[in-house]
């Protein structure tokens, strides 16, 4: 049974940090592209960072310079390290892996920025 479990999320001010993470289970994680998406209320769900199985990377325009993708493969953990949070941050972070056909998320975790 496939699993991808989010955690990290929480309440933090504006200009402050929060590392998530996605703790994978049931995938051979290392060969999965891994990936981050986020929902804000009222908007559709919207692609943050990638990390591929090479170590590659890819950031939305809108958090270049502000946020870090990670992974150990040895802990099957993708980790996002999100600094200088500003409130249009705020969403709800999803877990995504894919590899060829196979597409999992995770249930997700609630980020909220103050002002």
């Amino acid at each position: 049974q496939v699993q991808l479990v989010e955690s990290g999320g929480g309440l933090v001010q504006a200009g402050g940090s929060l590392r998530v993470s996605c703790a994978a289970s049931g995938i051979t994680f290392s060969i999965h592209l891994m990936g981050w998406y986020r929902q804000a209320p009222g908007k559709q769900r919207e692609l943050v960072s990638t990390i591929d199985s090479g170590g590659s990377t890819y950031y939305t325009d809108s958090v270049k310079g502000r946020f870090t993708i990670s992974r150990d493969n040895a802990k099957n953990t993708v980790y996002l390290q999100m600094n200088r949070l500003k409130p249009e941050d705020t969403a709800v972070y999803y877990c995504n892996g894919r590899h060829w056909l196979a597409d999992y998320w995770g249930k997700g975790t609630q980020v909220t920025v103050s002002s």
